[in-house]
């Protein structure tokens, strides 16, 4: 395990030897002070009162992002300490934050479902339509079930004048190769009034292939890939603000989202080095063509949520939220062992059939939440409490062969939860407690034919469990705060997973006695610093993440499929995020993030082991330097740095001398990254982004590990140029 002090010190060193002054947006440290956040408390808290790490991306963070790729969570790989590199697919595999699993939502409400985690959750609408992230780093039970890593919140834009207001963008984008262009439409109007306001935006973007640094076609991802897609996106959100003062306010928001694959191209697996089967490696391509009888792949996400607030409600603040959601997420085609309609024989494929798998899921929320300032007329004392109620379903199918592979599920909760907060001079102590009291309900099915038609009885689980967190936070002065915290997050491990797996050697084939249902408590302990000044800040923190009864990912080497593993887990880690204004022309940010994290080698065993890059990543530097000679021209150039690591390590079992190896190495590698922008007044903004300036040649780093045709390179140059306009 790490230890955090030689940790920090290696972080500020490393730092200092580049610049003090790296980091995130400088110019906006002022208004930092005054900005608040909404996740994981309901209410507006004013950022300087959090006692914990979080991360603020802005609207200028996310445009210009959106400058290089329209990838939905490439923003967070940038902007976020503890997040790991983009899979810049449609899938978000391999992502995770604080090498947890993460719970998304997209204006307070949760994407995907905990109960089957496909890792699609990451691309659920269009980046243009988002004003800013909100992200909670680190396990929180404050928004529900699936915040083991943390909550990421994309916040919806706001109008940003008075009256009425058009916002037209388009993006054209190239590798100067065959079929590589990249185009996207985008149009916003809003309209802010003395009581009204809404927002009505809609997109279209149609993707070509995407190539390597050596000019090879990337692969199509097997969870989905964004080369040779299409994405269409609706939004529309508005408000009335009503009663004395306009203290009450009602808002509704409809959002339908769907990014489909065009079927131009199949996949094309390549080889990892072997000095006899592959002494010339070569990563997966794709070649044009389709799979007979295949259907393209598609994300499709939709919601409705409305939302009731009084800010005057016997003295306080009321909110009541009502929301309705309902994804489906289809794969690419596959021809994996245990999608097989017949288990062949050793040496036989024949019976070896293309299917794919589809994901549905729906849920239903109802939310109310009160906050009491001054509570029993104390100064500073603050009372948050609520209720939460929510019904969640998921289900897997195999869509070809119309074939169950993970039965439908269901889970019903209702959480109360109270949070006292209390400023007292320059100090402000938190506290609070959420009690989780679920059910989860699975139907009796059969498993597919791989797994032996396995009859498998199904049950009910209840899930149980109450969750307290503090910390607090010292102001020391105007510049300087440090703070300290304890938070557990509460969530299901991907259930999916050991249901479809059971076969006829398996133990147990009810749902009463899988083991692997039982829920994911886990503990995060963190102290951390802030520091901001008139041209700079600096933040970075030491955090402990455990979980007695944890969930990580290992690979069958029999079926080169994903297995879920439940033993202890301990993370550790160390996050810094700083930045700094020379003056008005020069701007920097830095952040740096090293975790590691330790399991058991097979459960129930005292041998740990170290854990690999399915769940931690690789130490990373993302850092960036704006020039901005003009109030109309400015020019970034910036840079993600993955480090090496090497994993070797031998056990021995004392109790019958059996010896286990865990090897894993994967390297590093700097991809560079270059935004202009320039304002020409009355005809818009002109925005030239080139990705991987370099056209560097890598493999991406969670693609480094042998699994199931997973043999990834990333993209090369990719040169873009963006216009937008506001009448």
């Amino acid at each position: 395990m790490i230890k955090p002090l030689s940790a920090a010190i290696s972080a500020v060193l490393l730092a200092s030897a580049m610049s003090p002054a790296f980091a995130q947006d400088a110019g906006d440290a002022a208004t930092n002070l005054d900005q608040v956040i909404v996740t994981g408390s309901r209410t507006p808290v004013a950022i300087e009162k959090v006692p914990g790490a979080v991360t603020l991306v802005t609207q200028e963070q996310v445009q210009r992002t959106l400058n290089l790729t329209e990838d939905a969570t490439a923003v967070l790989a940038r902007m976020v300490p503890g997040y790991s590199e983009s899979s810049q697919a449609m899938s978000n595999s391999g992502e995770t934050l604080r090498g947890r699993i993460a719970l998304r939502l997209f204006d307070g409400v949760p994407q995907g479902s905990p109960l089957r985690e496909g890792n699609r959750n990451g691309t659920f609408t269009d980046m243009g339509v988002i004003g800013r992230i909100e992200v909670i780093n680190g396990p929180s039970a404050a928004e529900g079930i699936g915040g083991a890593g943390g909550v990421i919140n994309y916040l919806s834009k706001n109008p940003e004048v008075d009256g009425h207001q058009t916002i037209i963008s388009t993006r054209y984008g190239t590798q100067f190769k065959d079929n590589s262009d990249q185009s996207k439409i985008g149009v916003t109007h809003t309209f802010r009034g003395d009581a009204t306001d809404f927002v009505i935006s809609g997109a279209y973007i149609d993707r070509g292939i995407a190539y390597d640094g050596d000019g090879r076609r990337v692969g199509l991802n097997t969870s989905g890939s964004l080369s040779d897609s299409y994405s269409k996106n609706l939004f529309v959100k508005g408000g009335y603000n009503f009663g004395e003062d306009q203290m009450q306010r009602i808002q509704a928001s409809y959002s339908n989202f769907h990014i489909g694959g065009k079927h131009n191209y199949i996949p094309v697996e390549g080889c990892r080095f072997d000095p006899v089967e592959c002494p010339n490696p070569t990563t997966n391509t794709a070649e044009k063509g389709s799979i007979a009888g295949s259907l393209a792949e598609f994300n499709d996400f939709e919601q409705f949520a409305v939302k009731y607030t009084n800010a005057d409600f016997f003295g306080g603040d009321l909110s009541v939220d009502a929301y309705w959601a309902e994804q489906a997420m289809r794969y690419v085609p596959e021809n994996g062992d245990d999608r097989q309609l017949t288990k062949p024989a050793p040496t036989d494929d024949a019976d070896r059939i293309w299917d794919q798998s589809e994901i549905n899921s729906e849920k239903k929320g109802l939310r109310f939440g009160y906050a009491y300032s001054d509570l029993f007329k104390v100064e500073g004392l603050r009372l948050r409490a609520g209720l939460d109620l929510v019904e969640d379903t998921a289900e897997q199918r195999l869509a070809l062969t119309n074939r169950l592979w993970v039965p439908p599920m269901k889970y019903t909760s209702m959480a109360p939860y109270a949070q006292l907060s209390w400023d007292i001079g320059p100090v402000t102590l938190d506290a609070g407690v959420r009690r989780e009291d679920g059910e989860l309900e699975i139907d009796s099915y059969t498993t597919v034919a791989f797994r032996d038609h396995t009859p498998v009885q199904g049950g009910k689980l209840d899930y149980k469990a109450t969750m307290p967190n503090f910390g607090a936070i010292w102001r020391i002065n105007d510049a300087w705060s440090v703070f300290a915290s304890y938070s557990e997050g509460f969530g299901i491990a991907n259930v999916g997973i050991p249901l479809r797996n059971i076969q006829a050697s398996s133990p147990c084939k009810a749902v009463s006695c899988i083991t692997d249902l039982q829920p994911l408590i886990t503990e995060n302990k963190e102290i951390g610093f802030n520091w901001r000044g008139a041209k700079g800040q600096v933040g970075a923190s030491v955090y402990r993440s455990t979980s007695d009864f944890g969930s990580t990912l290992t690979v069958d080497k029999a079926t080169d499929d994903f297995i879920l593993t439940r033993s202890p887990v301990e993370i550790e880690g160390f996050e810094l995020n700083s930045a700094w204004t020379f003056n008005q022309h020069w701007k920097a940010t830095f952040l740096y993030s090293r975790i590691r994290g330790q399991t058991q080698y097979y459960p129930g065993s005292g041998l740990k082991k170290e854990m690999g890059i399915l769940d931690i990543s690789p130490d990373k530097v993302n850092a960036s330097l704006t020039w901005t000679p003009t109030d109309t021209l400015n020019a970034t150039l910036g840079v993600s740095k993955t480090f090496s690591r090497d994993l070797r390590e031998t056990f021995t079992n004392p109790a019958n001398g059996d010896v286990y190896v865990n090897e894993e190495n994967t390297y590093g590698y700097a991809l560079w990254d270059l935004s202009v922008n320039y304002d020409t007044g009355r005809f818009g903004q002109l925005s030239l982004g080139i990705e991987n300036l370099f056209d560097k040649q890598y493999v991406l780093t969670w693609s480094q590990l042998p699994g199931w045709q997973n043999y990834f390179s990333g993209r090369g140059r990719m040169v873009s140029l963006s216009h937008t306009i506001k009448f």
